[in-house]
């Protein structure tokens, strides 16, 4: 046989594709046996361009080695002699991964011994154009149904126009508005290379045993054909804006194919676990607006993960060892001098582990394989003296997640389970463990983690600047945990039109703070009903109106849209203006009031002059006595209107900024004293004498306003009947000098 490069070439390829294919070893070796069976049975030495078109096609694509020669004599012989052809073959061949092949009903599905005639094609274009033409003409050649469609078209619509050639612009994912839409409404693009349930084999990589079609047959028994995920999150810590994502892909798929989605706890770790966490997390993905189908546990099937750990002890695939976790550290660690202890004495030790008879890290179980990511025998058990919070005393032996994992997953019939990408160097092993006990096995899908700039989302970091004293707690506001993100008023609403906006793709995420806030203001816009809250207050007496005289002001909560309700306040002889909307010295621009410029006040109908300004002892403003006339009788028109209180209500207004002030904190070439050193030290400004109207007197925790030409603003839980506390969400238009 002619040298590899000479002999791909001979059939077609171009030296490039040839010098590509040499590359890979496995296609190599595979293209090269098909075309000396393919000469074989041609009974001549070459092979011409077509045919070996079709054999590269199909070494390419054929994740089965043993079919090779079965698809080969069928290219051969010309029994398969188009794309679409092969690629019925492929798709059959994949989907009866046992033998023997059924030769009729395969040669049926993938039309071997059709003709089409181009008189048959010419006949049925005439009246259907080319969607419907494909389905009375299964295996034609593509182009030939094309070409004369297009003479079918031309004929009816004549020549095309200036304006239909004219170049549109090309329309993309990321061009499209969200507004309201879920995360699946842009996930379809993933979402179509997703198995069918029980179609798991289909998945490439996924590992076919003899026992694979029996027990993904009664796993379609069981569950009926239906959608299973779950999210599992380890509770030792809140959730934060990543595990959005997690949620929102979790439960958003299985709802848009009307499945069902477990919440899992990986509660395997009792050291960390927490019941605050527990909570926190079942809180959190309520809140997102999805309800679990079930609550379950690791835990739940200690007792079941046990059995199945001594039954991969039996069956050689797994052994009890003692090498010490230090020595497990680093890169190439020495492989485990008890690798092939007799299955017999790991038994023994093991139920020696289980009963308490070790110290913690004098043994542990490890399950003999090499992961992706080159890690060697990962721990399946190890001995923790610390009682769990639901099973208490009764386990002295955890297992780990590389361990546990995948057999819930299987336990609970899962059928897609969807984690990040640092996962997928965990993909072998999660296939090696099912298939090594004989269970069932689902399909790990792997997308790219949802990560943002200007924080850090580490626990362990989050629980050190809570330590430091930097937050207050996982719920500080300046976070962008879920309880933070929450605290601060931003809906879920806007977190899912987020997540939606990011999308999935395999490729992980880095997105800027203002992007989740614009989605923030674009729900608040809609929801937040407006009021007025005066922050830096200047007293303003209105020398023209009585003592004791108090008019009712009405104010719509939406002004766009007045049917939306309003609500009344009160306009007296004494009312409060932000400092910054009066200057003693008129400058150019400057649009709001001084003594030479009178202004509206919104919503009351008034327009006030300045008359006398008070000061005190130092010369700072403290009152401003106005006269006030109708805006009807105004004498002009004011350039502006501002916002105002009267009889208000005190709270605390606290304005949030930036933790951070790099956009990488992590990054130690942006920030060489550790995360810790780049805390900003204006991230939070609390004003304790801001003024609001009293129309938010009776608000309850998280109730979001606008406070109108401030921002938008939620109450906080630190609230009392006598003090109300807010927090600014956002800003009503983004800053540029956050880009």
């Amino acid at each position: 046989m002619a040298d590899p490069l000479t002999l791909f070439t001979s059939i077609g390829l171009s030296e490039q594709k040839a010098k590509e294919t040499l590359k890979n070893d496995a296609l190599c070796s595979a293209l090269k046996d098909a075309i000396a069976q393919a000469q074989r049975v041609l009974g001549v030495a070459g092979v011409d361009k077509a045919t070996g078109t079709l054999l590269y096609t199909m070494a390419s694509r054929l994740r089965d080695p043993k079919r090779l020669g079965f698809l080969t004599d069928h290219i051969a012989q010309r029994k398969i002699c188009t794309e679409l052809q092969l690629a019925a073959a492929l798709e059959f061949v994949k989907s009866h991964p046992q033998d023997p092949i059924n030769q009729q009903e395969f040669e049926s599905l993938c039309g071997v011994g059709v003709v089409i005639t181009p008189e048959q094609i010419e006949d049925k274009s005439a009246s259907v154009f080319t969607g419907e033409a494909r389905g009375g003409l299964m295996w034609a050649d593509g182009k030939m149904i094309k070409n004369e469609v297009d003479m079918q078209v031309l004929h009816l619509l004549g020549p095309k126009t200036e304006a239909d050639l004219e170049k549109k612009p090309k329309v993309t994912f990321h061009t499209l508005k969200i507004e309201g839409r879920t995360l699946m409404d842009e996930l379809r693009g993933v979402a179509l290379n997703f198995h069918k349930p029980g179609e798991n084999y289909k998945t490439e990589g996924y590992v076919v045993t003899p026992k694979t079609m029996d027990l993904l047959k009664q796993h379609l028994e069981f569950t009926g054909g239906q959608i299973r995920t779950r999210f599992p999150p380890e509770p030792n810590g809140i959730l934060h804006i990543g595990h959005a994502k997690a949620i929102n892909f979790n439960f958003g798929y299985a709802k848009a194919n009307d499945g069902i989605c477990y919440l899992r706890y990986d509660d395997t770790n009792p050291e960390k676990e927490e019941e605050k966490y527990f909570t926190a997390i079942k809180d959190m993905v309520e809140w997102l607006g999805y309800k679990p189908y079930e609550i379950t546990h690791a835990s739940d099937n200690f007792q079941r993960l046990y059995d199945l750990a001594v039954d991969l002890i039996r069956r050689g695939h797994a052994y009890v060892c003692h090498q010490r976790g230090e020595e497990l550290k680093g890169h190439n660690p020495p492989p485990s001098p008890w690798r092939e202890r007799p299955a017999e004495e790991s038994l023994v030790l093991f139920d020696r582990m289980r009963r308490g008879l070790f110290a913690e890290g004098e043994a542990t179980l490890r399950m003999k394989i090499v992961m992706e990511d080159g890690k060697m025998d990962p721990v399946a058990y190890r001995i923790k003296y610390t009682a769990h919070h639901r099973t208490g005393d009764a386990w002295c032996i955890y297992p780990t997640y590389d361990y546990t994992h995948c057999l819930c997953d299987s336990i609970e019939n899962i059928t897609h389970s969807l984690c990040t990408k640092e996962f997928q160097a965990r993909r072998s092993s999660y296939f090696w463990l099912c298939n090594a006990l004989d269970v069932y096995c689902p399909v790990q899908w792997e997308y790219g983690r949802l990560n943002l700039t200007y924080t850090v989302v580490s626990k362990r970091k989050i629980i050190k600047l809570v330590e430091e004293g930097t937050v207050r707690d996982w719920d500080d506001p300046r976070l962008f945990t879920l309880t933070a993100l929450r605290r601060r008023g931003f809906p879920s609403e806007a977190i899912n039109n987020f997540c939606a906006k990011v999308g999935v793709t395999v490729a992980q995420a880095t997105m800027e703070p203002h992007m989740l806030e614009s989605c923030v203001r674009d729900v608040l816009n809609d929801h937040a009903p407006r009021a007025m809250a005066v922050l830096e207050p200047l007293k303003v007496t209105i020398t023209n109106l009585p003592e004791g005289i108090r008019n009712d002001v009405r104010v719509p909560d939406f002004p766009a849209n007045e049917f939306m309700g309003s609500h009344v306040v009160p306009f007296t002889r004494t009312i409060f203006i932000e400092q910054s909307d009066f200057r003693e010295v008129m400058e150019k621009g400057y649009k709001r009031l001084t003594p030479d410029q009178p202004v509206g006040l919104r919503h009351a109908g008034y327009v006030i002059s300045v008359q006398k300004v008070i000061k005190d002892a130092q010369g700072r403003v403290v009152e401003l006595e106005v006269h006030c006339c109708s805006s009807h009788e105004a004498a002009e028109k004011p350039k502006a209107f501002i916002h105002w209180v009267s009889e208000p209500q005190k709270c605390e207004i606290r304005l949030y900024e930036r933790l951070f002030l790099h956009k990488n904190p992590e990054d130690p070439s942006e920030v060489p004293g550790g995360f810790l050193s780049d805390i900003n030290p204006n991230s939070l400004q609390v004003i304790d004498s801001a003024l609001v109207d009293i129309s938010v007197s009776k608000a309850k925790v998280f109730d979001k306003f606008q406070f109108e030409r401030v921002g938008y603003f939620a109450l906080d839980p630190d609230s009392t009947a006598d003090k109300l506390v807010f927090n600014r969400t956002v800003t009503l238009k983004e800053d540029p000098g956050k880009m």
